[in-house]
């Protein structure tokens, strides 16, 4: 049985729903039904009575819910034990990341890191907000660059970038639409969306997908779960025509003649990154990383208001 596992279940007997478990742990209802049925499968009993409102223990789940407290509660001491006893060199510091990031975001923190901690060495995997959070929570990663506000006592989380939204189209359909002050978003109306999987991270989806319905877009059918949104993919979808994509003035990838980047009229969609760290956290290279991040997001929100886009 995983760390993982038992957390998820001591959230799920904790909330007496799957729904709200899933909402609290940032997964899919369904990824996590099949992870207590597995886990059911796995020790040979019936954890959990399923009800029309909802689920509850059964008596073997109400071991097991005393057992796994136990056990994560030991875990995590352990933990913090040995992080005490661990040299400055050891260090490796385990970051999420998006897929999309402003290039320059993480640059001068990083070089602070390393200026103030050089036994530290830093581990980046692209990861969603979604996967980020459940990271978070096992311990498999020690801070997460996210889209949205973390939930809950658990974590702790501080605004490191703000990113006013712009639309990428063929060239030919910027043309039609495009006016002085770029492109109203009901202008993009009867294209399809190139989204992104809703599981990947659930309130920026809903708050984003609101947006673009209250200017009379139909988004079409969602995007499967688990696809990731490559560059690659935004800009094929575009360039076929008929579609629209979302991205920030300072998207990193090249863009061919044949697709044109624009502001939206307003800046309406603002896509904001946390960066989100376990509030149990006493790591001084993590601490130096997360105030960095901090003056660097201050810096770029000033700015922008400066300028008027935010």
């Amino acid at each position: 049985m995983e760390l993982r596992e038992m957390r998820a279940f001591v959230v799920v007997v904790e909330e007496g729903s799957l729904s709200a478990a899933a909402r609290r742990l940032h997964v899919s209802q369904p990824a996590l039904s099949q992870t207590m049925n597995a886990l059911e499968r796995q020790l040979g009993v019936q954890l959990l009575v399923r009800r029309s409102t909802g689920v509850q223990a059964t008596e073997a789940g109400m071991t097991l819910l005393a057992e796994a407290r136990a056990v994560l509660s030991r875990h995590d001491q352990a933990v913090a034990a040995v992080a005490r006893h661990t040299a400055a060199g050891d260090r490796v510091l385990k970051l999420g990341i998006p897929l999309e990031l402003p290039t320059d975001l993480l640059s001068r923190p990083l070089a602070d890191l390393a200026a103030a901690h050089p036994g530290t060495r830093v581990q980046a995997r692209h990861m969603s907000t979604a996967a980020q959070f459940a990271a978070l929570r096992a311990g498999e990663i020690d801070v997460g660059l996210v889209r949205e506000h973390p939930i809950g006592p658990d974590l702790d989380a501080v605004l490191v970038v703000e990113e006013a939204l712009g639309v990428l189209l063929s060239a030919d359909q910027a043309a039609a639409v495009a006016g002085p002050d770029g492109i109203r978003l009901d202008a993009l109306a009867g294209l399809d969306w190139v989204g992104f999987p809703r599981s990947g991270s659930p309130a920026w989806y809903d708050e984003l997908t609101a947006i673009l319905r209250s200017h009379g877009l139909d988004l079409g059918p969602a995007a499967p779960e688990g696809q990731e949104l490559i560059p690659e993919v935004k800009l094929a979808a575009v360039t076929a025509g008929g579609a629209f994509a979302l991205a920030p003035p300072s998207w990193s990838q090249p863009i061919p003649d044949s697709v044109t980047w624009s502001p939206l009229v307003g800046h309406p969609l603002v896509r904001r990154t946390w960066a989100v760290w376990p509030a149990s956290s006493h790591r001084r290279d993590l601490g130096r990383l997360i105030a960095a991040l901090e003056v660097r997001g201050l810096e770029q929100v000033r700015s922008a208001a400066d300028a008027g886009r935010l």
